[in-house]
């Protein structure tokens, strides 16, 4: 296969200033047919990005730990779609958040708003994750549960609750037991913010921006601020990892879409996560291509599922092609005001397809 366009392309997004550097991993089914590494990790230091380098993931994490997290404990009976958050949260019991269903918050239709601020208040208290949750319950839902489609970090800050409730363990310490370490994945962690330890040479970590809060480059913290508040490990952000563990958990998640043998996802349970309802484009934990202006560009088929994340990240998988594209950039590095990702994500996608279509 030619790789030349694909290349090519992918300097051009640096020479253009869409991001400072980027991994980009393409495969077919168990088969990586591209996997290159261009520009910085760091525009101060001017250190070069490698395959192995590790980004913060952003909004990955929703799919990618929050709900393959969420798909165990419905496999095991611990948990189902339909059951409600006062069923599971003390807490929730006689707040306007009972009636929630798992299958709402994992499919952004809760009612809930999409993001609030709370890391303002939140970060000098004393337990910052108990005050986040005291605001979860609390803040007043924008519409009637089910009836409509936003897009809500809160209501996967809310999973991660429940996650943790169910299991009695933290959010990272049941992502590493049941899903990283049986499927041999090596890098794909969050980092505690309160231990100030890293898993990864500190040399492998790619920056984000210069936080005008933090008053600082960030390099191994979660640029989400709510989730750094929190401590670090969330249910909406705070996963790092670098594309080869990304692609060994996607590779997880095709096979199961694909009906083909898995190491830990039942095929049944992710078929129900995936299935889509009339006039929405997300499913349970993932989104899938809008018919019109779809940041996998045009030739990825209507069974694809996978997720951006704000950082510059994100992942595309198809069911009917074996297709699997992992994209990380720093596209935030130094600023979030940089958004030119928005017209280069398509156009790498559609670059990718062009080159396997003459391939064929």
């Amino acid at each position: 296969m030619t790789y030349g366009p694909i290349s090519r392309t992918m300097v051009r997004g640096i020479a253009d200033g869409v991001f400072p550097g980027a991994v980009l991993l393409c495969a077919k089914g168990p088969d990586i047919f591209f996997f290159d590494a261009f520009g910085l990790a760091d525009l101060e230091t001017k250190r070069q990005i490698g395959i192995d380098s590790v980004f913060d993931l952003a909004s990955l994490t929703k799919p990618l730990a929050t709900a393959v997290a969420m798909m165990l404990l419905v496999q095991e009976g611990r948990l189902g779609l339909e059951t409600r958050l006062g069923d599971v949260l003390p807490a929730a019991v006689g707040s306007s958040k009972a009636g929630i269903t798992m299958d709402m918050l994992l499919r952004h239709t809760s009612g809930l708003p999409a993001h609030r601020d709370y890391f303002k208040t939140i970060y000098q208290q004393p337990d910052p994750l108990y005050s986040l949750r005291k605001k979860l319950l609390s803040e007043p839902l924008q519409k009637n549960p089910g009836t409509c489609q936003i897009y809500s970090d809160l209501g996967y800050m809310l999973l991660c609750w429940v996650i943790e409730t169910v299991t009695q363990k933290r959010l990272d310490h049941f992502v590493r037991d049941r899903i990283t370490i049986p499927l041999g994945i090596k890098d794909l962690f969050f980092i505690d913010r309160h231990t100030n330890t890293l898993p990864v040479n500190p040399d492998r970590l790619v920056s984000t921006r210069n936080c005008p809060f933090r008053k600082r480059i960030l390099t191994g913290e979660v640029e989400d601020e709510n989730a750094w508040a929190a401590g670090g490990i969330q249910g909406h952000a705070g996963l790092f990892g670098d594309a080869a563990s990304i692609y060994l958990l996607c590779l997880e998640i095709l096979c199961g879409l694909a009906q083909r043998p898995t190491r830990i996802l039942d095929p049944r349970i992710l078929a129900a996560f995936v299935e889509k309802y009339p006039g929405k484009t997300m499913v349970a934990g993932f989104d899938t291509p809008s018919q019109t202006g779809s940041s996998a560009g045009r030739f990825f088929s209507q069974k694809t599922v996978g997720h951006l994340g704000f950082t510059g990240t994100s992942f595309w998988l198809d069911p009917e092609t074996s297709l699997v594209v992992i994209f990380l950039t720093n596209r935030v590095h130094p600023s979030r005001s940089n958004e030119k990702i928005k017209k280069f994500r398509p156009i790498i996608h559609d670059c990718i397809a062009g080159c396997i279509r003459r391939q064929q």
